[in-house]
């Protein structure tokens, strides 16, 4: 709990939106979306500023504590927001119906350290969209870490200059992150890094394909300058048998029965 309430010290919701602009209603609007699911919803920055703009939002998170600080944020803003607790590798199971665009942000995704449970959440993502859905899926800039080193603008994402966020280890399989605060409090997270084309294989692998990739809300940037890169993911015109009716053709896999399998 005392970390959910720092969250959004770390955060700062207002630098963080002029930092963010309108890209993602832009991007939900320009494709027509209106039902997401928010499934990494943490304190609720995102789920509050896509209600505000007329989205009809689902907000989900594996954590009550988050979903509850999330609720808090809302209501202080004037909203009631829609909570789930979900476990990502049973998403299906915990939601209602199908939606337009599911958000994934803040990094949430690098919270799962096993291959089968990336593939397997990926594939409830996929299963939980509409015929037509996209997935916007973000990470840290791993690559540039393992290539060139740790370094942080803090221009786009942790905007709070007075908030350290550093890896205190990383390696090609784990990273321990450590955020320090201005009272001397110090927390530690451990994730699991990914690499940008690492990523967009294991959502091609997933079903999905026109994968656009944003550095720094920019479709074109250098490698090694972005601190997040953004992946915007459409789901793919094939039908397929147990999820969403159609048939395979020869020699195609359901991507969902191989999570199950690998579960």
């Amino acid at each position: 709990m005392s970390f959910v309430e720092k969250w959004d010290e770390l955060i700062d919701w207002d630098a963080r939106a002029e930092s963010e602009g309108q890209f993602f209603v832009d991007v939900l609007r320009a494709r027509g979306k209106e039902t997401v699911l928010d499934v990494a919803t943490g304190t609720g920055f995102h789920s509050v500023r896509l209600t505000r703009s007329g989205f009809n939002v689902t907000s989900a998170d594996g954590s009550a504590t988050l979903l509850a600080k999330a609720f808090e944020n809302g209501q202080k803003r004037g909203m009631i927001l829609k909570t789930v607790q979900a476990d990502w590798r049973w998403l299906n199971r915990d939601i209602q119906g199908k939606y337009d665009a599911i958000i994934c942000l803040s990094n949430s995704f690098a919270h799962l350290h096993e291959g089968k449970d990336r593939r397997r959440a990926l594939a409830e993502f996929y299963a939980a969209l509409k015929h037509d859905g996209i997935l916007i899926i973000d990470q840290r800039n791993y690559d540039a870490m393992f290539d060139h080193g740790f370094s942080s603008k803090h221009k786009y994402y942790y905007a709070v200059d007075k908030v350290t966020t550093e890896p205190e280890f990383i390696d090609e399989g784990f990273a321990r992150f450590k955020y320090s605060f201005p009272d001397g409090s110090e927390y530690t997270l451990n994730m699991c890094p990914i690499r940008k084309n690492d990523m967009r294989r294991l959502l091609s692998e997933a079903g999905f394909e026109r994968i656009r990739t944003y550095g720094h809300f920019q479709e074109t940037y250098a490698e090694e300058d972005p601190d997040f890169f953004i992946h915007i993911a459409e789901k793919s015109s094939l039908h397929l048998v147990r999820w969403g009716g159609g048939t395979t053709a020869e020699g195609e896999s359901d991507i969902r029965e191989v999570g199950r399998e690998l579960l």
